[in-house]
């Protein structure tokens, strides 16, 4: 799918179309042009980001590469930024993720992106209403759109601490297996979103440092914002990671102790009932030479040695603690 828009900042008026109305542009360069592409064609999308927008093919291969990592290089006229965004639907921690491409030009801005984009959807309505945020530049419109993938993982990211304190009280009242799992699970989430985090930090970094082409002094406040939003990300994704560690730890703890307790119980159990089956052993052989044997209050005697045995065993444990 290929939707595209163009925007005249002399009159106001917007023009909405596909690849015709691109092709159009590209001959008079005049107002500004936003194409949004989901789902085209590699071969055609390729050749015509390449011949008809000048598109470096290094930085097309990139963009349509479903695993490359994020990303931002800077061409005579415009620059490519290449992000991780939340697939839709996504409303908790995972790390599945779709490639957003952004090439921003001074009168272009071309966004690739590998799947649904929630939020170029969201820029993409919004315009519909209003075209404020076109009149205010491209690179507004480039940054807005990577603020809303990042207000996203902000949310779901936020919203894994209440869950956090749900498990850590889960765990003390009742520990379960599947509550290891669960923790596993955000462990292993959370090491790959800060492996993302840390790339797109590095990318609005880069942007910010030197104000490549395409962006102007008036989107500074805005791309500052992506950054300390990118870097609260880095810092609690850390945290939350280490959060996790130690309820992992806390959960192994408290099995190992009630382990303990269940090993410590059935030891006494069994340290009293030894002596005892030592007792029944013996008396149990047939020996026709065992006097006991044939005593008449023999088996009282015996029943009444070993309740000796057993209560002395038990008031020494009590004594040491261990019951």
């Amino acid at each position: 799918m290929i939707r595209a828009l163009v925007y005249s900042p002399e009159t106001g008026e917007v023009r909405h179309g596909d690849w015709s109305l691109v092709d159009d542009w590209r001959h008079t360069r005049r107002g500004k042009l936003w194409v949004d592409l989901e789902g085209e064609a590699h071969t055609q999308e390729r050749e015509r980001l390449i011949d008809w927008l000048g598109i470096n093919p290094l930085a097309v291969t990139d963009a349509q590469r479903d695993r490359h990592p994020p990303k931002a290089e800077v061409f005579d006229d415009y620059t490519f930024l290449l992000f991780k965004e939340l697939r839709p639907g996504v409303d908790e921690l995972d790390s599945e993720t779709l490639q957003l491409a952004l090439f921003v030009g001074d009168d272009f801005l071309v966004t690739r992106h590998s799947g649904h984009s929630t939020s170029c959807e969201q820029q993409w309505l919004h315009l519909q209403a209003s075209c404020d945020v076109m009149s205010n530049g491209l690179d507004h419109l480039a940054i807005l759109i990577v603020r809303g993938l990042i207000d996203r993982y902000l949310q779901i990211t936020l919203g894994l601490e209440v869950r956090l304190e749900e498990l850590e009280n889960e765990m003390f009242a009742s520990p379960r297996d599947d509550l290891l799992t669960e923790l596993s699970r955000y462990k292993s989430e959370l090491r790959r979103l800060r492996r993302f985090y840390v790339y797109m930090t590095q990318v609005v970094s880069a942007v910010r440092e030197t104000r490549p082409p395409g962006f102007s002094v008036e989107s500074e406040h805005h791309v500052n914002d992506a950054y300390e939003q990118l870097d609260r990300l880095v810092s609690l994704s850390g945290l939350y990671q280490d959060l996790v560690s130690d309820l992992m730890e806390g959960y192994l703890s408290l099995s190992s102790h009630r382990l303990n307790q269940i090993m410590k119980v059935l030891t006494v159990i069994t340290a009293i009932f030894v002596p005892l089956s030592f007792l029944a052993g013996i008396y149990g052989m047939n020996f026709q030479n065992m006097p006991e044997l044939s005593s008449e209050h023999g088996y009282f005697l015996l029943l009444l040695v070993m309740a000796a045995i057993a209560v002395s065993l038990i008031a020494l444990f009590r004594r040491r603690g261990w019951v």
